[in-house]
């Protein structure tokens, strides 16, 4: 699953002009790597529910912004398990 994510991610990264030629699963999202700002990283979040169903808040984009790839793929892999069957209601 993680690997999936992690597709998705550099693809919706690739389609908002960042390169992730170099890009590793140790690239930081934030400052120390790929540089991603807070409304770049809110687009990849509200991708990210889109495609997998998971939500983000507002609270988790600061330490969303201090992952590495493969932290933050590893997040929404345990977002996913952690979603409940069915959707609820």
């Amino acid at each position: 699953m993680q690997d999936r994510i992690r597709g998705f991610v550099l693809a919706a990264l690739t389609e908002m002009n960042y390169d992730v030629s170099e890009v590793t699963g140790t690239t930081d999202l934030g400052p120390a790597g790929l540089d991603l700002e807070s409304l770049a990283l809110a687009d990849l979040a509200v991708q990210v529910e889109e495609e997998f169903g998971v939500r983000f808040d507002l609270d988790d984009m600061e330490s969303t912004a201090l992952m590495t790839i493969d932290e933050f793929t590893a997040e929404v892999a345990r977002r996913i398990a952690a979603a409940p069957v069915g959707g609820g209601a």
